[in-house]
């Protein structure tokens, strides 16, 4: 299955060449959120209207070597939360995302 991971680009150059990436809030949360990729729309639309550019990572779930559970986020359904780092053999694609003129995300 394929997964999804939203990144600003200044946060993921600080992983280039290294083995795993961790998300800014890893230490805090215990988890690196991720989405399904119908999930990944409605995520950039409540998290990050009015940013210029992302990185959407694209994540074999089959490759990960941390835990993957499902889990509720409350009225938004059950997504998807990588309990450690995420290793980067996993990611298949990085793609950098801009919303349209209108500062909406369009998947």
């Amino acid at each position: 299955m394929l997964l999804h991971h939203i990144v600003s680009p200044e946060w993921w150059a600080k992983f280039e060449g290294l083995s795993h990436y961790e998300s800014e809030t890893l230490a805090q949360e215990t988890f690196i959120h991720f989405s399904t990729p119908e999930q990944v729309e409605g995520t950039l639309n409540r998290f990050f209207i009015g940013v210029p550019r992302l990185i959407l990572l694209h994540i074999n779930q089959d490759l990960l070597e941390a835990e993957l559970k499902f889990e509720s986020a409350g009225d938004h359904g059950v997504f998807p939360h990588l309990y450690g780092k995420l290793n980067m053999s996993a990611v298949i694609k990085v793609e950098e995302i801009q919303p349209d003129t209108n500062g909406v995300w369009k998947r």
